[in-house]
């Protein structure tokens, strides 16, 4: 109770508008209902995807492309020296980009666990080291990590992605912790079911049958998009949305066990 209260009351608000807000995974999706709520709040975009086609498609007016694989050491650089040389300064990074799987972690090939743990966890730790200098230089800036419900809670039908999820969440929480006194912030954001292609898009598998029937209780990615930006005004640690999340997150701390029975249950593994 005394988290969600913190969340609920901020200290010191930030300004959306004018402040040059870097995406990633911005052509679809979280990352481009992101794009058009921060552009409506007045921020200066910088977007990234792969696809430059479907990014160009999705992307609001006058916001800056940088396509690139951020798997790709020299195309994250690109990114972050672009964004630089248009703007001069990144205010916040948003890293959205991510894949998923729905595999069980003692069949998925290590080959494929290490692509997704370089797309949901290495990618965000190398952009974050490429714009934290500047931002300590300026001692202003506010690094997003845009993590799941599964970073808190573990979700038996995709393993690895949910561990990914968790050193998301750890990351986030210790760079919280080293970067105090900097001017730098930071938040990750755990959403839970939300409306996008992420099921179509995943690498391999599909969602247990009683899964696909939660799909009605998901959120749409503009409500996720609204919770971020909202999020990042109040300087938000933890932005769970939909917030009858923390009842979930909460659960799983008092009641470990019960809530794992259930997870195993709905996976058809109980």
């Amino acid at each position: 109770m005394l988290l969600l209260w913190r969340e609920a009351h901020p200290t010191r608000p930030m300004r959306i508008d004018g402040k040059v807000v870097l995406i990633t995974g911005a052509s679809e999706g979280i990352g481009a209902a992101c794009a058009a709520e921060f552009a409506a709040s007045g921020a200066k975009l910088a977007l990234n995807a792969r696809n430059l086609e479907k990014l160009q498609a999705s992307a609001p007016k006058d916001a800056l492309m940088v396509p690139g694989d951020l798997t790709n050491d020299a195309d994250r650089r690109s990114v972050v020296e672009r964004t630089l040389a248009h703007y001069g300064e990144i205010d916040i990074l948003i890293n959205n980009a991510g894949v998923g799987y729905y595999q069980a972690s003692w069949e998925m090939p290590m080959d494929e666990v290490r692509y997704l743990m370089e797309v949901n966890f290495f990618a965000p730790l190398a952009m974050t080291q490429l714009v934290v200098p500047a931002m300590r230089t300026r001692r202003s800036g506010m690094i997003v990590n845009v993590g799941s419900i599964g970073g808190k809670v573990p979700l038996p039908w995709m393993p690895v992605y949910t561990m990914s999820k968790y050193a998301v969440g750890a990351m986030t929480d210790c760079q919280r912790v080293e970067l105090k006194g900097s001017g730098i912030r930071t938040m990750v954001v755990c959403p839970g079911y939300v409306q996008t292609n992420f099921q179509k898009n995943v690498r391999y598998g599909q969602t247990p049958p009683r899964i696909q029937k939660a799909r009605r209780f998901a959120i749409s990615a503009e409500t996720c998009a609204l919770a971020i930006r909202r999020g990042i005004e109040r300087e938000a640690r933890t932005v769970v949305t939909p917030r009858s999340g923390w009842l979930f997150v909460i659960a799983m701390r008092l009641f470990p066990s019960l809530v794992e029975s259930k997870m195993a249950e709905m996976n058809g593994t109980a």
